[in-house]
């Protein structure tokens, strides 16, 4: 899960990271009041999850006279998709030098992976790709719990003494709030000194309890309903839905439309034993997926009941064909309701995927 930028700068500012002096907004009506409290001059952030708000009008530089109008103007914007519904209201600065400075995980090498470099403010895949000898990469032992000197001296080389302590003092955030990744591009150097100019920090979903926290906000609808019912659910950019029992199985039904040059638009596993409502979640599910044509049912009958899923694929009443292989615990009931209800059916996988190809082409 991600924490927006406000939030990651709270958490950063409870820390000890210096951050620049803010107000988070929620109508152009609080825009001037906000202006206010911390600057003459300042800078209007969406507050959206993606990469490059800058270059889409996402940060935009506002004034006493003009503040209001800029705040409507931003909360009237959709940026990559995505409309803005909260701003912060950020001091301008007056930027001397821009570093890079980031915490992950290298899942190789199973450990933490500090990335620094002396030219921040830049995307740092192009970095890493054009210029690799301008990032410093430094492993941290998994057993450390703080940063001892040497990495620290490792990290910062040449640069401000002063960063270091901010290298120490994210790795503790890295390490309390169990990230993978923790981030901050540009780190900046001012007349007021070092601040955080931006900040990401990414959770690992699976420690969102103990972290306190109830729900995946970075979940689509879709997801979340996926998650609400179980669901193994992955949403892709294809227009075949994919149904299965098993992760195996399924993953098998998405090698197999790609082999006959298809394109799957999800993966969902409704895993064993799955009851006929539960199917049913799943086909409605399956079928509200902007573009899905065509929907492929391949699922074996062990504590699966073959009978119980044609009954759940019969009540979901999708207006996608849907192209169904059943076999094991009661298929001949289960091929005879479907067969009544005029469902296509098919004897195996292979001829079930080459079905729903051909019925999308």
């Amino acid at each position: 899960m991600k924490f927006r930028e406000y939030e990651a700068k709270q958490i950063f500012r409870e820390s000890g990271i210096p951050v620049p002096k803010s107000v988070l907004i929620n109508s152009a009506e609080e825009a001037k009041p906000a202006l206010e409290k911390v600057a003459e001059k300042v800078v209007l952030k969406a507050q959206v999850d993606v990469g490059g708000r800058g270059k889409a009008g996402g940060i935009l530089p506002a004034t006493a006279e003009n503040i209001s109008e800029v705040a409507r103007d931003l909360f009237g914007k959709t940026i990559k998709g995505l409309s803005v519904e909260k701003i912060l209201v950020e001091e301008a600065l007056e930027i001397s030098h821009e570093y890079y400075l980031s915490i992950t995980i290298d899942r190789a090498k199973k450990m933490p992976l500090i990335l620094f470099s002396s030219e921040g403010g830049v995307e740092i895949e192009t970095l890493a790709k054009e210029r690799p000898e301008a990032l410093r990469r430094v492993y941290v032992d998994p057993s450390f719990v703080t940063l001892p000197d040497f990495i620290v001296r490792n990290v910062i080389g040449n640069a401000p003494k002063e960063i270091g302590k901010i290298v120490r003092d994210l790795f503790a955030v890295f390490l309390s709030k169990d990230a993978v990744l923790a981030e901050i591009n540009p780190l900046v150097m001012t007349q007021k000194g070092i601040l955080a100019a931006d900040g990401k920090i990414i959770l690992d979903d699976n420690a969102l309890i103990r972290q306190g926290i109830s729900e995946n906000r970075d979940l689509t609808p879709r997801e979340a309903e996926a998650e609400k019912h179980g669901f193994s659910y992955v949403e892709l950019d294809g227009d075949i839905g994919v149904i299965g029992n098993g992760a195996g199985l399924t993953m098998a039904t998405l090698d197999i439309i790609s082999h006959y040059h298809g394109k799957a638009a999800n993966f969902l596993d409704v895993g064993g034993g799955a009851a006929s409502d539960r199917v049913m979640y799943a086909v409605r599910l399956v079928a509200s997926m902007p573009g899905v044509k065509v929907i492929v049912v391949n699922l074996l009958g062990g504590i699966t009941r073959c009978d119980e899923v044609a009954k759940g694929i019969i009540e979901a009443g999708v207006p996608q064909p849907v192209i169904v292989r059943i076999a094991g615990t009661n298929e001949e009931e289960g091929r005879r309701l479907l067969q009544e209800c005029g469902y296509v059916m098919s004897d195996t996988m292979d001829a079930a995927i080459r079905q729903a190809v051909e019925a999308v082409q």
